[in-house]
C-alpha cells in the first residue's frame, strides 16, 4: 500500500461494528490449521467436498491452511523485475489456470498484471473483479502488504473452481501498486475505453494484522473535532484494532453491505466507511485513494477497498524503523476470516447458480 492513510479514512460515515450471528456454514474462525474456514462437507461440487450451492457455502470452503500456504509463498521481497516477483506472477497464473480461468498476462509496458476470467452463464458481460497487488518494495517481505491480499485472491480461485455464476468473475494480481497504481490504472483505462461493464471491483489491501489490545488502533489527529460521533465510537471501543475496514464509494455500497453481512455471520467486526462523490473530490480525502481501487474510482467504475488500516495499526508497514512485515507478525485467524467475508460477498455479487 502506498504512503499513509489520513483523516479521510474515517470521513463522513458512521462507524459500525457488527456482532456475530450463526448461519448454515458454521464458520467460526477457530485457531489451528483446521480453524477458521477449514472447509465444509455438505453438498457437492466444491473443493474437497465443499458445497458450491450458495455464497455462505462457498465462504465456508475457505481453508486456513491453504490461505496460509499462499501467504507464506508470496511473503518474500518481490520488487518488480526480481526473481520472486516473477515467481509470484507465475503462481497467480498457474492457480488461475488450475481453477479453470482463462488467463491473460496484461503487459502494459512497465509491468505485468495477471488477469483470470471465469465467464458467467447468464450475464457474461457483467464483471465482478476481485484483486490485490503482488508487487512490494526491495528488501521487505511484505506479508501484510500485500501478500495477505494475494493469498485471498489465490484462495478465491481455488474455492470457485467448480462453482458457476451468473456474472463473470475476473481475478487480478496487479503490478506496480507501490510506485503509483500503474497496473490497476492501465487495466481500468483499457476497460473504460473498450466499454467493459464492471459491476464492482474489490481491492484487497492488507488484511492480516489484528490486535486486541486497547489503543492499538491509532487515529489521525483532528478526527475528534471533525468527526466527533465516529471518534466517540472508536473511543468507546477502546481504540482496539481488531476490525476489517470496508471502504466503498457510493456506487459500490451494495457490495460493501454484503461484506458486512458475511462478516457478521462469522463474528468478524467491521467498520463501514462509504466515500461519497463529494468526498472523493475533496483534497482532504486524497489519502483514502492510495490503493488500486482508486484507479477504478477515477474511471467511474464502482470499487471498494478492504483493509486492516495499514500503518494506523501495523507498525511493521514497509519494514520501517528496523521492523519487518513478516508472516509471524500476522493473525492468521483474522486473515482467514477476512478472506471468508471477501469470498462470500463476491459470490453474492456474482450470483451463485
Amino acid at each position: 500500500m502506498r504512503s499513509k492513510l489520513c483523516i479521510a479514512l474515517f470521513a463522513g460515515m458512521s462507524l459500525l461494528t457488527l456482532g456475530c450471528s450463526d448461519d448454515e456454514s458454521g464458520a467460526s474462525g477457530s485457531s489451528g490449521s483446521g480453524g477458521a474456514g477449514s472447509g465444509g462437507s455438505s453438498g457437492s461440487g466444491g473443493q474437497n467436498g465443499c458445497s458450491t450451492s450458495s455464497a455462505a457455502a462457498l465462504r465456508g470452503c475457505v481453508d486456513k491452511a491453504s490461505v496460509v500456504e499462499g501467504l507464506t509463498f508470496v511473503a518474500q521481497p518481490r520488487n518488480p523485475g526480481s526473481a520472486h516477483w516473477q515467481a509470484v506472477q507465475d503462481r497467480c497464473k498457474s492457480r488461475f489456470e488450475e481453477s479453470g480461468f482463462t488467463v491473460e498476462l496484461h503487459d502494459y509496458g512497465t509491468g505485468v498484471n495477471v488477469v483470470g476470467r471465469k465467464t458467467g452463464v447468464e450475464a457474461p458481460s457483467e464483471q465482478v473483479i476481485v484483486s490485490a497487488h503482488y508487487d512490494h518494495l526491495p528488501g521487505c517481505p511484505g506479508a501484510d502488504d500485500n501478500a495477505s491480499g494475494v493469498a485471498a485472491v489465490l484462495e478465491l480461485a481455488r474455492v470457485v473452481k467448480n462453482a458457476s455464476f451468473s456474472r463473470t468473475l475476473v481475478l487480478a494480481c496487479w503490478d506496480e501498486e507501490e510506485t503509483g497504481l500503474e497496473g490497476a490504472e492501465a487495466y481500468a483505462n483499457r476497460a473504460r475505453s473498450q466499454g467493459d461493464q464492471i459491476v464492482v471491483m474489490y481491492s484487497i489491501e492488507m488484511i492480516g494484522f489484528r490486535s486486541t489490545s486497547p489503543d492499538s488502533q491509532r487515529i489521525p489527529a483532528g478526527l475528534d473535532l471533525i468527526f466527533p460521533e465516529e471518534y466517540a465510537k472508536l473511543q468507546q471501543g477502546g481504540f482496539v484494532g481488531d476490525f476489517l475496514t470496508i471502504i466503498p464509494d457510493t456506487s459500490a455500497a451494495e457490495t460493501g453491505h454484503r461484506v458486512e453481512e458475511h462478516a457478521a455471520a462469522i463474528g468478524l467486526p467491521t467498520v463501514y466507511l462509504e466515500i461519497t462523490a463529494a468526498l472523493k473530490s475533496n483534497p482532504a480525502a486524497s489519502d483514502v485513494q492510495r490503493s488500486d481501487h482508486a484507479a477504478f474510482w477515477n474511471t467511474d467504475f464502482p470499487a471498494l477497498m478492504l483493509t486492516d488500516t495499514s500503518e494506523f495499526r501495523n507498525d511493521n508497514y514497509h519494514c520501517r524503523n528496523g521492523r519487518v512485515d513478516s508472516v509471524d507478525t500476522l493473525d492468521l485467524d483474522f486473515l482467514t476470516l477476512n478472506v471468508q467475508a471477501s469470498v462470500g460477498s463476491a459470490a453474492d455479487m456474482l450470483g451463485v447458480r
